[in-house]
């Protein structure tokens, strides 16, 4: 089994990194948009973060300008928003392609490990979640319409 924690992610400034910090930790990996209809999540999902951050818990953002062109800023527009707009705290990694031949290999193995309905691999739309275990195996596929709030008791069995 690959561990998540070793694939390779972008930074928001840019540079090569991997989740390796967040080893051991149940994490719940969303693709984000600023000027999506589903864009206040964010405030849900900031207060998942908050409420079990101190369990080993933690939301990880990859914002995405595949649908609509919700998210056309740049590292320090998406910063800046995610900031000021929802006080978000969870890391909000670099800008990334979840579909297609350029998609992100955490987006790759994502998709392989928890298809959506009916089978299909394709992210459909922004804030689709993936929820991961502290041994690093996705355990479930979220639609984007699922709200945070709803995802506690599965985050709560997995602490």
């Amino acid at each position: 089994m690959t561990d998540i924690t070793t694939i390779p992610v972008t930074a928001a400034d840019g540079s090569a990194t991997d989740l390796s910090s967040h080893k051991g930790e149940v994490m719940l990996v969303v693709n984000v948009a600023s000027k999506c209809g589903f864009t206040p999540q964010y405030e849900g999902l900031e207060a998942l973060q908050r409420e079990y951050r101190d369990k080993g818990f933690t939301v990880l953002g990859f914002p995405c300008n595949q649908f609509g062109a919700q998210e056309p800023g740049d590292a320090e527009e998406i910063a800046n928003f995610c900031k000021l707009t929802y006080d978000v705290d969870f890391p909000v990694l670099g800008k990334i392609d979840v579909n297609g031949d350029d998609a992100a290999p955490i987006y790759k193995y994502l998709k392989n490990e928890a298809p959506g309905l009916l089978g299909s691999k394709a992210i459909k739309w922004n804030f689709t979640k993936f929820l991961v275990d502290r041994a690093g195996k996705v355990v479930k596929r979220y639609a984007p319409r699922t709200k945070p709030e709803e995802l506690k008791q599965d985050i709560e069995r997995l602490l």
